[in-house]
C-alpha cells in the first residue's frame, strides 16, 4: 500500500470513529436514577452549519423529523442557514409502563428499551425514534414479544400492500431481496402479533423516520436498529402503548410532557383538560402541590413534546428550585411562573 493510500485509509477510519462517537454521544443510552426518578436527558441549542437541513440534524441526534420540526417553528427545514439556533429536544419523561424490554409510545413516535443490567451495574434506558402506522394501517396496541431476528431479511409484500401499489400504477414483486431497494433495511425483529406481519426493522428511506407512514410496522434508522438488534434477545417483552400525556413527580417537582394525541382515525386531537386533571390527581394523591395552571394548559395545547416543570410540592421552597440554564428553551416559561 502506498503512503498516500495508507494516509487516506487512516483518515477514513478516523472519520468513521468520529461519526460513531457522535451517534453514541447524542443518541441512545442514559443511566436510570436509583430513586426511580423518571426525568432524564437535556434540552440543547445548537448552531446550524450552512449545509445542514433539519432532516440531517434529526438523524444526527437520533430524533424524528417531525419531532424536531415541532419544537423549531419558523426554521426553514431545508435551508436553515449558517448559524441558526436549533433546539434539540433531548429531555424526556419515561413512559408510564413497566421498565422491562421494549416500550413503544405511539403518539410520541419513540421507543424505549430497558436492557437487563449486569449485577452491580446501573440500570439504563436506550431510546430511539420510530415510524409508526399511518391512518389506514394502524400499529396495534398491547403487549407482545420478539419471536425472531433476521439480518438482511427478504421482503414479501402482503397482498393488501401489493393491491395498494397496483392501484397507484406501481406494482410490486412477490419478493424483494436484500439490498438498497429493500424497505426493511438490513435488520428485522418479528413481533408475535396475530393477523399480520409486524416487524421492528430498518429502512431504505431514513428521511421518514419519526413519522406515521408505515403499514403498521415500526421503522428505525439503520444505525439505531443495528444497535437494538444486537442488544435484544428473542423472547423480549414488547409493550405498544398510546400515552400522549406523560406526567411525573421528581425531587418535589411536577413535570409534564405532551405529544399530539392521535384518535382512532389517525387524526391529531386535543388533550381534554378533564383527563389531565384525573391523571394529576392520581399522581399527587394527598401531596400538597402548587400547580401553575397557565403553564400546564399551554403545554397541553402546544403538545411540543418537551418536558415542562408545572408544579412544586408545598414543602419545597421555590428559592431552592434550580432553574435550567439560560440556553434551555423552557427557561423563560419556568422562571415566569408564580408558585
Amino acid at each position: 500500500m502506498s503512503g498516500a493510500a495508507q494516509r487516506n485509509r487512516c483518515l477514513a477510519l478516523l472519520a468513521l470513529c468520529l461519526v460513531g462517537f457522535n451517534r453514541l454521544g447524542h443518541a441512545i443510552e442514559y443511566p436510570l436514577r436509583e430513586d426511580g426518578g423518571e426525568v432524564f436527558g437535556t434540552v440543547e441549542r445548537i448552531q446550524t452549519r450552512y449545509e445542514d437541513t433539519l432532516i440531517e440534524i434529526a438523524r444526527r441526534y437520533s430524533l424524528g423529523y417531525e419531532e424536531l420540526l415541532r419544537v423549531n417553528p419558523g426554521v426553514d427545514p431545508w435551508l436553515p442557514g449558517e448559524g441558526t439556533a436549533v433546539i434539540i429536544p433531548g429531555k424526556r419523561l419515561l413512559p408510564p409502563a413497566e421498565r422491562e424490554g421494549i416500550v413503544v409510545n405511539l403518539p410520541e413516535h419513540r421507543m424505549y428499551f430497558f436492557p437487563r443490567a449486569a449485577k452491580g451495574d446501573p440500570a439504563k434506558v436506550m431510546t430511539f425514534p420510530v415510524s409508526v402506522g399511518k391512518m389506514d394501517w394502524r400499529t396495534p396496541l398491547g403487549v407482545t414479544k420478539v419471536v425472531s431476528k433476521q439480518k438482511d431479511p427478504p421482503w414479501y409484500p402482503p397482498a393488501s400492500v401489493r393491491k395498494e401499489h397496483e392501484e397507484r400504477g406501481d406494482p410490486l414483486p412477490l419478493m424483494v431481496g436484500p439490498g438498497p431497494d429493500n424497505p426493511l433495511g438490513a435488520h428485522a425483529l418479528r413481533l408475535n402479533i396475530p393477523g399480520g406481519s409486524y416487524l421492528i426493522h430498518g429502512t431504505n428511506n431514513p428521511d421518514a423516520v419519526g413519522m406515521a407512514v408505515t403499514h403498521g410496522c415500526l421503522r428505525m434508522y439503520p444505525e439505531d436498529v443495528a444497535v437494538l438488534f444486537d442488544a435484544v434477545k428473542v423472547g423480549t417483552r414488547v409493550a405498544l402503548i398510546n400515552e400522549p400525556v406523560k406526567i411525573t413527580k421528581s425531587d418535589g417537582e411536577v413535570w409534564l410532557e405532551v405529544h399530539p394525541p392521535i384518535d382512532s382515525q389517525g387524526q391529531s386531537t386535543a388533550v381534554p383538560l378533564e383527563d389531565f386533571e384525573k391523571r394529576l390527581d392520581a399522581l399527587l394523591g394527598d401531596t400538597e402541590v402548587a400547580i401553575n395552571w397557565d403553564l400546564a394548559v399551554q403545554a397541553l395545547s402546544e403538545a411540543r413534546g418537551i418536558p415542562v416543570m408545572i408544579g412544586l410540592e408545598l414543602s419545597v421552597d421555590p428559592a431552592d428550585a434550580v432553574p435550567p440554564p439560560p440556553s434551555a428553551p423552557e427557561t423563560s416559561r419556568q422562571t415566569s411562573a408564580t408558585w
